[in-house]
């Protein structure tokens, strides 16, 4: 009867087929990993975790059809146990502490993923959760920050798609001097120095989407 160690089951979900093949081939020389499925969406993903039940899925967040956010928590949700490692390019604190509060157990960026993600995949195996410096950077960055409000977001995301003050006042029904009130407090939170600029910061953190 063989003693040897199993192998660490993995899936991989992103839309890039290079990304996948590149994770298949650091995977593919790793003696105490085998990759078992991919997936190039977040609704083919949950069909590969049922089929598969894999000891660790790699999630990417931006994807067509359902995005890694949606699929993590719906994998989440039927399967309590699965540890799940966020790979994407996106380092903005808002979408790291997303996808934590999810209940991813790491976040990685693709730009490490060659440095990085072998010994995250072991780390996470092991029960551990992990940050990849730049997130760990990302988070610590931010972590006193007043947040903002559901309705600034709402005003900052019409902002980003090029609204001005009179437009956002008219589709959410609200005074024109509310959203006046709403940017002031948006530029001061995001230490913003013009609504261009603070759409852009919301952008990098990953408060608003496009």
């Amino acid at each position: 009867m063989s003693t040897a160690p199993s192998k660490i089951r993995i899936l991989t979900v992103d839309d890039h087929p290079i990304v996948r093949q590149g994770i298949a081939g650091l995977i593919g020389i790793q003696t105490d990993m085998v990759l078992v499925g991919e997936a190039p969406n977040g609704r083919e993903a949950i069909q590969e975790f049922r089929r598969h039940r894999p000891d660790i899925t790699l999630m990417d967040l931006q994807m067509p059809e359902m995005n890694g956010l949606d699929a993590l928590m719906a994998i989440r949700n039927e399967f309590p146990d699965a540890k799940v490692i966020v790979l994407t390019t996106y380092a903005g604190d808002t979408q790291i502490l997303r996808a934590l509060k999810a209940g991813a157990q790491a976040y990685l960026l693709k730009n490490s993923l060659h440095k990085e993600l072998l010994e995250t995949i072991r780390t996470v195996h092991a029960g551990k959760k992990t940050l990849s410096a730049e997130a760990s950077y990302q988070v610590a960055e931010h972590a006193t920050d007043d947040a903002l409000t559901p309705a600034e977001i709402i005003v900052l995301r019409l902002i980003a798609a090029g609204s001005a003050n009179k437009q956002i006042a008219d589709q959410l029904s609200i005074s024109e001097e509310t959203v006046k009130s709403r940017v002031k407090n948006i530029l001061s939170k995001l230490g913003a120095n013009d609504r261009t600029h603070a759409a852009m910061i919301g952008l990098k953190r990953g408060i608003i989407e496009l």
